[in-house]
């Protein structure tokens, strides 16, 4: 079993007066991460799953002579599913104000549901975690560095959820059932999705141009729809934990690019299995487009796991000159070009460096990933 980073992190943030909250995309682990935390708190635990019909029943319009007949000596309350239940804010509230003795761990599937359900009620009353597809680091600690660089192809074609690393000859039927019936489960439980072959439409439309910048005007032309639903359903996903978003870096250079958007999958699994292409990287064109994805989703797994606040972007000038990956922490800016083809000549352009000569700047082959996923 591979051991999650970010167990100690939960494990310190209990029974602190807090909730804590889990949030995540289906099928990356939550439950399990859950249950290896309790395996290492040891203490008499109430398991309660939103997806069961009488658990969401009993916890309807709850109060706090309910609550304590329910949770009698228990010292842990783990509530799954928890974006399920409708009243789960308030829930959570009352055990946090009034059965101070009891941790509660909630874990949800998506952000936009889950969190407008316990946002409000639990103001200052919470720790929030992202759980996100195992990370290069979690895997190297799992096996070695050796096998895990060996396996690059491996998790460019395929990615890294954890079903597919524990049973990599099933690695196709995985994520085809992940993507087909899981990854969208919860947007199509939404009234604002009513148009299901549409929202799929834009999905692959997006896994066919990673890497490149996205015109909503021109995606909305290509699916047959208006802007503002392209542009509502890309929100969705985002909060859905199935892409995310990099703006446009600008500061200091007239003809920067400040509009536009990149937008990448958080697994790269997800882009075949919406593609339909799991062909080896030497019968494929867009190898290059895979290993900036994964070199940036991998990045994403590595701030979120070692709680660092960064704003990260692309950086381009109307006169073609671009820039993968750019974070800025505080005044501390990172400039970073990805190449998987080590032959090529790729230099980062003299515009960026002159306008922004305290820049932290690399360009990273497949061979150096490791020190940028790792530091």
């Amino acid at each position: 079993m591979v051991f999650r980073k970010q167990i100690d992190y939960a494990f310190a943030r209990l029974f602190k007066g807090k909730a804590f909250v889990i949030f995540g995309p289906r099928q990356t682990g939550k439950t399990t991460f859950v249950e290896q935390l309790l395996e290492k708190v040891n203490k008499k635990t109430l398991y309660l799953n939103g997806d069961d019909a009488d658990v969401r029943e009993s916890l309807t319009k709850p109060n706090a002579t309910h609550i304590a007949q329910m949770l009698s000596d228990y010292e842990i309350l783990f509530i799954d599913e928890a974006q399920r239940i409708s009243d789960v804010g308030l829930f959570i509230k009352i055990i946090v104000d009034r059965f101070k003795s009891v941790q509660v761990i909630a874990t949800g599937s998506s952000a936009f549901e889950l969190s407008s359900k316990i946002n409000e009620p639990l103001t200052g009353r919470k720790y929030e975690m992202l759980l996100l597809p195992f990370s290069y680091a979690e895997l190297v600690n799992n096996t070695d560095f050796l096998t895990e660089e060996r396996s690059l192809e491996q998790r460019l074609i395929y990615g890294s959820y954890p079903e597919v690393i524990n049973d990599p000859i099933n690695a196709e039927e995985h994520l085809r059932l992940l993507a087909d019936s899981y990854l969208y489960k919860d947007l199509f439980a939404l009234e604002d999705v009513k148009k299901p072959l549409l929202f799929e439409k834009i999905v692959k439309a997006l896994a066919l141009q990673v890497g490149s910048e996205v015109n909503f005007s021109e995606l909305a032309q290509l699916v047959k729809a208006d802007q503002k639903t392209v542009e509502k359903y890309i929100s969705l996903l985002e909060k859905a934990f199935v892409v995310f978003v990099l703006p446009a870096f600008s500061g200091n250079v007239r003809n920067e690019i400040k509009k536009n958007k990149k937008i990448y999958f958080y697994d790269t699994g997800i882009i075949n299995a919406v593609t339909r292409n799991f062909n080896s990287l030497a019968n494929r064109n867009d190898t290059g487009a895979l290993f900036e994805n994964y070199m940036i989703a991998e990045r994403m797994k590595y701030l979120h796991q070692n709680q660092i606040e960064a704003n990260i972007f692309f950086w381009r000038t109307t006169q073609q000159q671009e820039i993968d990956y750019i974070e800025k922490k505080g005044d501390k800016l990172l400039a970073v070009e990805f190449k998987w083809n080590e032959k090529a000549k790729d230099k980062i352009p003299v515009t960026f460096t002159q306008a922004y000569p305290n820049a932290v700047t690399n360009i990273l082959s497949k061979a150096e990933r490791a020190v940028f996923l790792n530091s």
